[in-house]
C-alpha cells in the first residue's frame, strides 16, 4: 500500500491552510492508498512528523505552510538512510524553493498541478548541524530581515523585508569576515553574506541565475561596500542578476566551506528565512540528495 503523509501548518498564509487542507486530501486520497494528516502546533513539530514518516517507510511525504515549515519537514527527512519523496503546498511570504521549481503561488493551482512522475532529485544545504534549502544570510541586513515580526510579513508581505533591510542599510554598519572557500583562506569587509541554493532570493526570481536545484553548488554572494553610497550602486548588479564578481559584489559557486567573524559580535544567521545557528559556521552541500515533485515547465 501506498501511504503519503501530509504535514501541515494552519498558521500559515494568515491561516489560509485551513481552508486548502480539504483540496489537498482529497487529492492525495485520489492517488495514495493511505492519507495521514498531521497538524504542526509548537516549533519542530514537522520535523518530527517527517522523522516519524521516515521510520514508518512511507511512499511520500508533503508539507503544506511556509518556507519554515518545508525547511522542518527537510530536515526531518535529510540524511535519513530512507527518505520518502517530497512534495509541498507553499503559503507564506516568500516560497523561494517553490518558484525555483516552478510551483504555482496560488494555493489551488499548486494542488491541482500534483504530478507524482515530474520529480527531480533535489540538492539540499548543511550548515553546522541545520539544513537549508534556500538560503543562509549573516550580517546586518540578514539579522534585520529574520527579526521581521509574523505580523509584518502576513499584513506587508516582501515589502516588510524591504523596510526593514533598507533601515539598517542606514546604519552603515559593516563586519570582517573569515571565509575558507574550498580549502581557500580570504578576509572580507561587508555588510552581507549570503549563501543561496535557489535562483530566487527574497521572493525576486533570477537573483543568481546559474543556480539550479539539483547542480550540487552552494553560490556565495557577499556585498563589498564600505559605505551606504557603495551599497545603493550594488542593487542594479543585483537586480539584473549575479553570476560574476563586480567592483560592489562578490560571488563564488562552491560545494564546502566555513565562515566566522573577526569582531566581538553575537551574529545570528537567517536559515531559510529563521533564525540560526551562532558562528562560525561551515557549509556542505548534499547534491541531489532528496526527491521532490516540481510544477510544469514554464511556456
Amino acid at each position: 500500500m501506498k501511504k503519503a503523509v501530509l504535514i501541515v501548518n494552519p498558521s500559515s498564509g494568515n491561516e489560509e491552510a485551513q481552508e486548502y487542507e480539504k483540496l489537498v486530501k482529497e487529492k492525495l486520497t485520489d492517488i495514495f492508498n493511505e492519507v495521514e494528516v498531521q497538524h504542526t502546533r509548537d516549533t519542530g513539530d514537522a520535523t518530527k512528523f517527517a522523522n516519524q514518516a521516515v521510520k514508518d517507510k512511507v511512499d511520500s511525504v508533503f508539507a503544506m505552510g511556509g518556507d519554515g515549515t518545508v525547511n522542518e519537514v527537510i530536515s526531518g527527512l535529510a540524511e535519513q538512510e530512507y527518505r520518502p519523496k517530497f512534495g509541498f503546498f507553499p503559503l507564506g511570504t516568500v516560497n523561494d524553493l517553490a518558484r525555483s521549481l516552478n510551483i504555482s503561488m496560488e494555493p489551488e493551482e499548486a494542488i491541482a498541478e500534483l504530478d507524482l512522475a515530474r520529480r527531480i532529485a533535489l540538492d539540499i544545504g548543511k550548515v553546522n548541524e541545520n539544513y537549508f534549502m534556500n538560503i543562509v544570510a549573516v550580517g546586518g541586513i540578514p539579522e534585520a530581515i529574520s527579526d521581521v515580526e509574523v505580523e509584518e510579513k502576513t499584513k506587508f508581505g516582501k515589502l516588510a523585508y524591504f523596510t526593514s533591510g533598507f533601515k539598517q542599510v542606514l546604519k552603515d554598519e559593516s563586519y570582517h569576515f573569515e571565509l575558507e572557500i574550498e580549502g581557500e583562506k580570504r578576509t572580507i569587509e561587508s555588510s552581507a553574506v549570503v549563501i543561496a541554493l535557489t535562483q530566487t532570493i527574497g521572493g525576486y526570481g533570477h537573483i543568481v541565475p546559474e543556480a539550479r536545484p539539483d547542480d550540487g553548488k552552494m553560490y556565495l554572494i557577499y556585498l563589498k561596500n564600505q559605505n551606504v553610497l557603495e551599497m545603493v550602486k550594488s542593487v542594479p548588479d543585483i537586480i539584473k542578476g549575479i553570476d560574476h564578481s563586480t567592483d560592489y559584489i562578490g560571488y563564488q559557486p562552491f560545494t564546502e566551506g566555513s565562515l566566522s567573524v573577526k569582531e566581538e559580535v553575537d551574529l545570528h544567521p537567517s536559515v531559510d528565512g529563521d533564525e540560526g545557528p551562532g558562528l562560525p559556521l561551515c557549509f556542505k552541500i548534499l547534491p541531489q540528495h532528496l526527491e521532490i515533485y516540481v510544477g510544469p515547465q514554464k511556456k
